[in-house]
């Protein structure tokens, strides 16, 4: 499907009628997950010693069935100095972590630029619709040195957000769904139980899931996340075991999950699409609900290209699960949007992006490579046989954007837990990691894995042969720390983003969101936790933490167009984009990386975000709808 442009006008047309197309998703979500009743809850549930227990995958009690899903966790903020409260992260102080998330010794933070969208209509908080039209890769194959590029290199997963009550998440209280009651207050110990939604798309051409990124060499696909911590208040008696569980579904066309979603029990299969997973084209023009009915929280996308449609509800029924934060036993549970409203103030109060209603590209995860070296297999067995094993993998970048002599990080001996040639972020080109331990804590870039070689390969899934492939060798960044901490990869350069040529994929356009009664959110916040994985960041005073960080050459910004001709819709009718300026369709840019405003030091000087503004999507320039 490479190259596949997609003209289906009619599509966009829908776009005329949001409320309607959102009161009749609503509906039919109630409908569909109401066909999964939830179980009478007798016992918890005892873990797999494989799971998802720990999405960072650094437990030291249970092994990850999905060793590479640490790039789509949630970026939790750390610990803050209270009077009263000391920090659990001070003997990391010395490289620089303190305030920041450290799991069993190794770092933890994400590249995140986001929109977040605000509105105080009761509803929109949880309830919502937004259209979004998927990129189309170029014809051409990715190149090692950046000059032609897939949309998987750049964002391995553009996601919406939302705030879910967990009383069993930090910080361990109740939390009464869909209400404004709950607090998200950071310096609050009587907060709401909070989780963290992300309804993530994956784009096509790195295969297979279980340890890349992608589904499959040509199509889309989608899946709802639902990120707990387990701790109390100001991260006290957080359990190493289980410090960060996911719930995990992709989307089906039936709304039965493709394995078990629950941290505890999630399987091979459970990161393996199967018949009835939404499978999307590159062009295709969705709509993306998410709803919360009595039956528990739904997403759905339909794909108004073709027709079809793919939904999960977060439900017991479905086999989700909440964690105890003292054993790590699952019980079921059906979760529930937080808020009614998506006010400013409405956050997950561990996370370091201000969550709310959100719109985000997951970034820092993309190192073309002209081939990789150091093999580092991946090899898993779960509780109930299944078993997954790619013995080729590697843990470092040779060659690339720099030059095809360039060489990348590791590999890291995990005898004795250190790495060769790890490097952080300096104040203008990559700098030497002050450890090399990898459970220093140290804010650096230990390797480049996990890598693939270019072209196809074997894995071995469930005893099976299956042929998986890379359009270009690559790197992911997310094997011994999560991302590309010295920021010298392909999303820190500015001509590797969609910029109109056939070299590049075309951005993401997006419409909305739009609440229930079919109203645009009339506020919004740009912001982005880069600043948290910036070594030279204090996130106590805000010093240094900036956009783009100092090691980098480029970030990526939001922009608005409205040259984009929109069959049904008003001329000049904007939409979203997002990486570079487009020429002849960037209408606007917001200033490029200064949109993202300064470091919000009162609550977590990681996160740098703009003031309140109005909407630009429907003021101003562009019509309102």
């Amino acid at each position: 499907m490479r190259g596949r442009l997609l003209r289906r006008r009619t599509a966009w047309a829908l776009a005329l009628a949001p409320a309607l197309a959102i009161g009749t998703m609503s509906m039919a979500a109630v409908s569909q997950a109401a066909a999964q009743p939830a179980p009478h809850v007798t016992k918890w549930v005892a873990p797999n010693k494989v799971n998802n227990l720990d999405c960072n995958g650094w437990s030291p009690k249970y092994a990850p069935v999905s060793p590479a899903r640490k790039e789509m966790c949630t970026d939790p903020r750390g610990a803050r100095t209270y009077k009263g409260w000391a920090s659990p992260l001070a003997k990391y102080d010395k490289y620089n972590s303190g305030g920041r998330f450290v799991d069993n010794g190794h770092y933890v933070g994400h590249d995140e630029p986001s929109v977040k969208f605000i509105s105080h209509q009761p509803g929109s908080g949880n309830t919502m619709t937004y259209y979004m039209q998927l990129p189309r890769d170029p014809s051409r194959a990715p190149t090692p040195n950046g000059k032609v590029t897939d949309y998987a290199e750049l964002s391995v997963a553009p996601w919406f957000g939302l705030p879910i009550c967990d009383p069993l998440s930090y910080p361990q209280n109740p939390c009464k769904p869909d209400s404004d009651s709950n607090s998200g207050a950071i310096n609050n110990p009587k907060a709401a139980g909070s989780a963290f939604m992300e309804l993530q798309f994956y784009p096509p051409g790195f295969t297979p899931f279980v340890d890349n990124t992608s589904c499959s060499r040509t199509m889309w696909c989608a899946a709802l996340t639902i990120d707990s911590l387990e701790s109390k208040f100001n991260f006290v008696d957080l359990n190493t075991a289980c410090e960060e569980p996911v719930n995990f579904a992709f989307l089906q066309r039936n709304g039965v999950p493709a394995g078990p979603p629950s941290p505890q029990l999630a399987d091979i299969k459970t990161f393996l699409p199967n018949s009835q997973t939404l499978m999307m084209h590159p062009g295709d023009i969705l709509r993306v609900s998410i709803t919360d009915p009595k039956a528990g929280f739904t997403t759905t996308v339909t794909d108004l290209t073709t027709g079809q449609t793919g939904y999960m509800t977060a439900s017991a029924g479905n086999g989700f699960m909440d964690t105890n934060y003292k054993t790590c036993a699952g019980r079921p549970f059906t979760f529930h949007a937080e808020y009614n409203t998506a006010a400013p103030q409405n956050q997950v109060p561990w996370a370091a992006l201000e969550g709310g209603v959100l719109m985000e590209q997951e970034i820092g995860h993309s190192e073309s490579c002209n081939s990789v070296a150091y093999r580092d297999p991946v090899s898993e067995t779960t509780a109930n046989g299944q078993s997954y094993v790619d013995a080729k993998v590697f843990a470092t970048c040779m060659g690339g954007p720099e030059s095809p002599r360039a060489r990348g990080e590791g590999p890291c001996n995990l005898k004795t837990l250190t790495c060769a040639h790890a490097t952080t972020e300096g104040t203008t080109e990559p700098i030497a990691c002050p450890s090399d331990s990898l459970t220093s804590g140290a804010l650096c870039e230990f390797a480049d894995g996990f890598c693939f070689p270019k072209g196809s390969r074997t894995v071995m899934i469930n005893g099976t042969k299956a042929k998986e492939s890379a359009p270009v060798a690559w790197c992911g960044d997310n094997r011994y720390q999560n991302g590309d901490l010295d920021f010298d990869g392909l999303d820190y350069l500015p001509y590797t983003w969609p910029d109109g040529t056939s070299s590049h994929p075309t951005s993401v356009n997006y419409l909305g969101p739009f609440t229930s009664t079919g109203k645009a959110y009339p506020q919004i916040q740009f912001e982005t936790d880069a600043a948290g994985s910036e070594f030279l960041c204090h996130v106590q005073t805000g010093q240094y933490c900036q956009v783009p960080p100092l090691g980098a050459k480029f970030y990526p910004f939001w922009s608005l167009t409205s040259k984009v001709a929109v069959h049904g819709l008003p001329k000049g009718t904007c939409l979203w984009n997002f990486g570079n300026v487009i020429p002849r369709v960037t209408t606007e840019s917001f200033g490029g990386d200064a949109e993202y405003g300064s470091p919000d030091v009162a609550r977590y000087g990681g996160t740098v975000i703009s003031p309140v503004m109005t909407n630009p999507e429907f003021s101003g320039a562009c019509p309102a709808l």
